[in-house]
């Protein structure tokens, strides 16, 4: 475990021992300030494998495979899917990310199983929190509005290769309080007021550890059902980029993570993640 702030709000040491079972090795950073935890981890691993070709050994160190756990207090150039800028501000986001080394060679679906484990832990019944395909958390719309809801957190899944291994780099952020420029955009104090960084902190990181232990074992396949029943776009018409299936109807989730589109003319299409972006349409397709 590494040094973290004075006071440590974070209550870091109590977690890195709720943690160590399910990620042996751990260690807990906690930075004031940084431009992105994803991007400094990738940097940080990316240097481990050079380090590892330049002679310090044919595989890389133990601890440069043990996982790590970087929260940023304020995060300054977050990176969200397709390059786009994730807006953060200290005390109303919480922004970190995992790295851990991932054995199953089929990754498909990672970004769901991750975002079901954090809608679980933030909001148990599921009566508040969607999942966007393939990995936003949205704030369902209340009685008294219009639309499919609003965005409250993101996920941007990164994997670097280190000798024989591949190590996942898993940034999350979620918005707690109202976060400057992020008009429009749910927040967890519109289900609790009691939330902070922190306390949300403390809240996901157990659930996500547990996650990414079931997804090595048995893949998406477990935790399909979970997703189904929080799947925003399921039966809504959607628009997506997809140049072969710009728009239709959302028919769920596959057993590998695609999601799975009708068009009008009645053709079935899977849209799987990548370069490919999916919204909520306003109207049905004609």
């Amino acid at each position: 475990m590494t040094a973290t702030p004075p006071n440590d709000t974070w209550g870091i040491e109590a977690l890195w021992e709720q943690l160590l079972p399910l990620l042996p090795g751990l260690s807990i950073e906690v930075a004031e300030r940084l431009g992105s935890t994803n991007a400094t981890l990738v940097d940080r691993l990316r240097q481990a494998g050079r380090g590892a070709r330049d002679g310090r050994g044919h595989a890389p160190r133990a601890e440069d495979l043990e996982p790590a756990l970087l929260v940023a207090v304020e995060q300054t150039q977050g990176r969200g899917r397709l390059g786009r800028h994730w807006q953060s501000a200290a005390g109303a986001s919480l922004t970190f990310s995992l790295s851990r080394v991932l054995e199953r060679a089929d990754w498909s679906g990672l970004s769901l199983a991750v975002g079901v484990a954090l809608a679980e832990a933030l909001d148990p019944a599921g009566r508040h929190l969607a999942l966007k395909w393939p990995n936003d958390l949205w704030l369902r719309p209340a009685s008294d509005e219009t639309g499919a809801g609003r965005k409250l957190g993101g996920i941007l899944i990164e994997a670097i290769g280190l000798g024989e291994h591949r190590v996942a780099v898993i940034g999350i952020g979620l918005n707690v309080r109202p976060v400057p420029g992020a008009e429009g955009s749910a927040h967890l104090n519109e289900l609790d007021a009691t939330w902070t960084a922190p306390r949300a902190l403390a809240a996901v990181m157990p659930a996500v550890a547990q996650a990414l232990q079931r997804f090595e074992a048995q893949g998406f396949a477990a935790f399909e059902a979970a997703y189904a029943a929080r799947d925003l776009l399921r039966d809504q018409p959607v628009t997506t980029t997809d140049p072969a299936c710009p728009q239709g109807l959302a028919t769920g989730v596959e057993p590998d993570g695609a999601l799975h589109v009708r068009t009008p003319d009645g053709q079935a299409h899977r849209v799987i993640s990548g370069e490919v972006s999916v919204r909520p349409a306003a109207a049905p397709p004609a």
